[in-house]
């Protein structure tokens, strides 16, 4: 791409023209219906404050507006002529000090299901309510709502249920160690009643009047090469919990798992003997894994202890070896305190990384919970049995990188495949109807509710409106946009509006040189996916935190893949800054721009 960009130089700047502004009529209409009565759930009248940009003054009005955030981003990526009415009441629902449920979500009433209707793409096949309408085109369950759902009113920070955990209401994702967020639920829960669930009784295999779902015709078992929908009821059964073998066969799934899937690992670099690959479990605490990733020797850390040799390597306290660990990774066993503890101490002594060895034999290395925001360096986790491997060849040096490799993706099969959630034993309300728990990062529709969803429902960040567009959904987007970057980098290619500056893009000082004092900048993307009628409010540009004016978009001639957008530059701080583009809630890649001093 980057000879093309030379060639149309001369001409970049006579096309920025703006968009007519008008409201757009797409997407998808989607109401929550409040079904609770008195003074509980929605209609509770307890005085908040504003919180994560829910500006509802009562526990009430958070929960509306938290639940309608989560439907307004699915309104605004599938497209429906038929209003989607999702009937929500807030109930008591089981809750322990270790589980919970969350909330459950479905088809509402009897006969919510369709077959053979105009407009199906499948015939013999069901079809929920939403996706039904939205193909016919016709409101085909009348006044009656689409869907379900019910919350649970127990989760409110008391110990009995989840150690205290409680309701995040709001429309960020700073939800806190003890927080669930409700919009993150709210957008499981929804995406079930729109169609990411099978009909079919898992548990013995039978199936609502012989006919497959629309979903059925997508899960795929491996081991045997059969779909659900050519198998019997016994053959159905027994696939809803051959773990790791039932795989969604859709093939836009499979195509954005490729990029939106990363395997987490742990590279031993050297000594040849160890070298290679390891698996790795993850922390809920710390930054995220990267690519290249943290490159370090590998020390054993030791803090003081009463015993014989006065030393321990469970990290349980101020590290005694100081200097050898600065700089480094430092190799820490499991047990006697909590991992953010054992991590703290090591990053107090200056390691740059963490490896925690499980003290127990075990096939799977463990996940590491907690939290503590000053925990800056990352953190994995290995087995006892590739622990013991490290550790013989301490004394020889070990050199390792902890990173994310974006060229194996997780969580799929040997073709590509990504995996469905069927363990062994059955789960009712779990088994098949999500993601199974190995993909990396953690997507919306595993059968447990991650921390560190984003909120995004589309490739780069998720994969559940890949599995809409395989079962029939139209949406608005069906690629992601993509900023253009400069070969083997990730920095934009664009064109600096002032000094005509080729990307990788510089700014010559923190000060704006235009005669209204503004710096644009002409960022060029692809996908980006415009429908006639829309206007610049369905478009954001990010960068580093800083929301940027976008002040005109256009394709370019000859190239209507290619997209411009001109934004206007605030004063940002020198350096290589991520920048993203954000199309209805649908983030792009990142890319960086420089801006020197």
């Amino acid at each position: 791409m980057k000879h093309i960009f030379c060639k149309l130089r001369a001409l970049l700047f006579a096309m920025v023209i703006g968009l007519v502004a008008s409201a757009s009529a797409l997407g998808a209409n989607v109401v929550i219906q409040n079904a609770d009565t008195g003074t509980t759930g929605f209609n509770d009248p307890t005085p908040v404050s504003p919180v994560g940009g829910n500006m509802g003054t009562t526990v009430g009005q958070q929960r509306m507006i938290a639940l309608q955030h989560a439907a307004n981003i699915w309104g605004a990526t599938l497209m429906s002529g038929p209003t989607i009415t999702i009937r929500v009441t807030w109930q008591s629902m089981p809750c322990t000090q270790t589980a919970a449920t969350l909330a459950s979500a479905g088809n509402f009433g009897a006969g919510s299901i369709w077959s053979d209707f105009p407009g199906a793409v499948v015939l013999n096949t069901w079809y929920g309510n939403a996706l039904a309408n939205a193909l016919s085109g016709i409101d085909r369950n009348g006044r009656s709502p689409e869907i379900q759902a019910q919350f649970n009113l127990n989760i409110a920070g008391t110990p009995s249920c989840l150690n205290g955990a409680q309701w995040y209401y709001g429309l960020n994702t700073n939800h806190g160690p003890n927080g669930i967020n409700l919009v993150s639920v709210g957008l499981h829960e929804f995406a079930h009643g729109l169609g990411f669930q099978t009909y079919t009784n898992s548990s013995d295999g039978s199936q609502i009047g012989g006919i497959s779902s629309i979903y059925d015709r997508f899960l795929l078992d491996n081991s045997t090469g059969k779909l659900w929908s050519e198998m019997d009821a016994n053959e159905r059964a027994a696939s809803a919990t051959n773990t790791t073998h039932l795989v969604w066969n859709g093939p836009k799934v499979k195509a954005d798992a490729a990029f939106v899937l990363k395997t987490p690992l742990l590279k031993v670099n050297s000594p040849p003997a160890i070298a290679g690959n390891y698996e790795i479990g993850t922390a809920a605490f710390g930054p995220p894994l990267s690519s290249p990733g943290v490159n370090a020797d590998v020390v054993q850390a030791t803090d003081p202890v009463e015993g014989p040799d006065n030393t321990s390597t469970d990290g349980c306290s101020s590290l005694n070896n100081a200097v050898a660990i600065s700089g480094r990774i430092a190799l820490i066993d499991r047990g006697i305190c909590t991992f953010v503890s054992k991590v703290l101490n090591a990053q107090n002594a200056g390691a740059i990384g963490v490896i925690i060895v499980n003290n127990v034999d075990a096939a799977t290395p463990p996940g590491m919970g907690g939290s503590d925001p000053s925990i800056t360096i990352p953190t994995v986790s290995i087995t006892k049995a590739n622990g013991d491997l490290i550790k013989a060849q301490l004394a020889s040096g070990v050199n390792a990188s902890l990173l994310l490799d974006g060229s194996v993706p997780s969580g799929v099969d040997s073709a590509g495949r990504v995996r469905m959630y069927s363990p062994e034993p059955f789960e009712g309300g779990s088994s098949v109807s999500h993601f199974d728990t190995t993909p990396f990062p953690n997507l919306l529709m595993e059968p447990s509710i991650n921390g560190d969803l984003t909120h995004n429902v589309m490739a780069p960040f998720d994969l559940t409106t890949s599995l809409f567009l395989d079962i029939g959904w139209p949406t608005l987007i069906s690629s992601v946009p993509a900023i253009l970057t400069e070969e083997g980098t990730n920095q934009a290619v664009a064109f600096d509006s002032v000094n005509q500056l080729r990307g990788p893009f510089r700014v010559l000082g923190q000060h704006n040189f235009s005669l209204d004092r503004y710096t644009r900048v002409m960022l060029f993307t692809t996908n980006l996916g415009l429908n006639p009628g829309d206007d610049l409010s369905v478009l954001s540009v990010n960068v580093q935190g800083n929301l940027l004016t976008v002040e005109s978009v256009g394709t370019l001639p000859g190239l209507s893949q290619t997209s411009y957008i001109v934004v206007r530059l605030v004063d940002l701080p020198p350096g290589n800054l991520p920048v993203i583009v954000t199309l209805r809630g649908v983030s792009s890649n990142t890319a960086t721009i420089e801006i020197v001093p």
